[in-house]
């Protein structure tokens, strides 16, 4: 989860009414991702965490639904659909009873997990082996991931990792906050060593203000060195998830359109659906603070399109990158250009576009077409049709 510093007021959930006939499908496409936040509670106290923002963190931590109104909302309005869940929180573990009954309910659906692993031995093996992929957040090395979760918890995620692995029936993802600008190389590169428990490293550039100074030229520096080792060998894939997904783009740009309507690749304009343990839905997970944002209701059993969307205010269409790049976080350009925050826009979202801008040009300096065509059938078939796509943001 990322975390924004912008200033807001306090959550104030209230109802709403629901969509009029003939109004936009609310998901476009074949796919659905329903989020379920199985709780607002969590064991740590991470320092950016992003449900901080608004009193979210917290807010509600009892189960205002039950699993037979989420079944007659899903036959209601996600019938016919490839829907895929993703438990979610707070710390989606710490109400193990929710994901077990919700798997169980819905036997076809797949899942994922995102976690923070301090809990992961927790769950069964048959739920295990039933996930799709687990996201395990971790910062990068011991001594970063401490500092942002607590003493003894990057340890503790490893020893965990290790006792469930084994049982796991998919992927596991290392989900990194790439918040400190100190991050190394080295430290993002052992997450995936050949000792390593993770198949896939994904990172998400901090939403949050730590841009400053020369921590933007420090992390084009170790971006470098990460595309120059994804570069380095075409007969083994270096499984990170943003190299992966924008050289995807920039090889196969009808997949952008074919997966996901040619629209934000975060997902949260098209066909995520993040479910609150009172049953109020919101498109994207760090704006559940926002009234407006609300979007259906499971106990209302309604819903209609995602208020997110690519305005004339949003400047993506004009930018060298939005071909691969599609737009990426749609949070944040909603509040640095449709809410006009200025500060956020300066100090967040035009650094991260900045970096991205950088990834592009780094890759194609590596000219992606000459290293695909070098590249083994193993390789380009991941490259192409990795199933993580589907489960995490291909932009960082």
């Amino acid at each position: 989860m990322t975390a924004s510093s912008s200033s807001f007021a306090p959550i104030h959930f209230h109802d709403s009414c629901p969509p009029k006939a003939g109004a936009e499908p609310p998901i476009v496409g074949a796919r659905v991702e329903l989020q379920l936040l199985t709780t607002l509670k969590c064991n740590l106290k991470c320092t950016y965490c992003s449900l901080g923002v608004g009193e979210v963190l917290g807010s509600q931590t009892e189960l205002e639904y039950d699993v037979e109104q989420l079944a007659a909302f899903v036959e209601t309005h996600l019938g016919g659909k490839d829907v895929y869940v993703t438990f979610y929180g707070g710390e989606p573990t710490l109400n193990l009873k929710l994901m077990l009954e919700v798997m169980r309910r819905f036997p076809g659906f797949r899942y994922q997990l995102q976690t923070n692993g301090t809990l992961l031995d927790d769950v069964p093996a048959w739920a295990l082996v039933r996930l799709s992929n687990v996201l395990v957040s971790i910062d990068g090395g011991e001594a970063i991931t401490d500092g942002y979760r607590g003493r003894g918890i990057y340890r503790q995620v490893l020893r965990n990792l290790a006792k469930v692995r084994p049982h796991l029936g998919g992927s596991l993802t290392a989900r990194v906050t790439w918040g400190n600008a100190d991050t190394t190389f080295e430290e993002l590169d052992q997450l995936l060593a050949e000792d390593s428990p993770f198949d896939y490293l994904y990172w998400q550039f901090v939403a949050d203000e730590m841009y400053e100074g020369d921590s933007v030229v420090k992390r084009q520096a170790v971006l470098r060195r990460l595309i120059e080792r994804f570069f380095s060998q075409p007969d083994r894939l270096y499984p990170l998830i943003p190299l992966m997904g924008i050289a995807r783009n920039k090889l196969f740009p009808d997949r952008a359109q074919e997966l996901y309507a040619g629209r934000t690749q975060c997902r949260v304009s098209t066909h995520l659906l993040n479910v609150m343990p009172n049953g109020e839905i919101y498109p994207c997970p760090d704006m559940m603070y926002l009234p407006q944002m609300k979007m259906g209701d499971v106990k209302g059993n309604w819903l209609r399109a995602s208020p997110l969307q690519h305005t004339p205010a949003m400047p993506c269409a004009g930018c060298e990158a939005y071909g691969w790049c599609r737009g990426n976080c749609m949070k944040n350009l909603y509040l640095g250009y449709e809410k006009g925050d200025a500060r956020y826009r300066s100090q967040v979202v035009e650094p991260i576009c900045e970096l991205l801008r950088f990834m592009g040009a780094e890759i194609d300096r590596h000219d992606p077409q000459a290293w695909f065509e070098r590249a083994s059938l193993d390789v380009r078939k991941q490259l192409r049709d990795c199933e993580v796509y589907e489960y995490v943001e291909i932009m960082p």
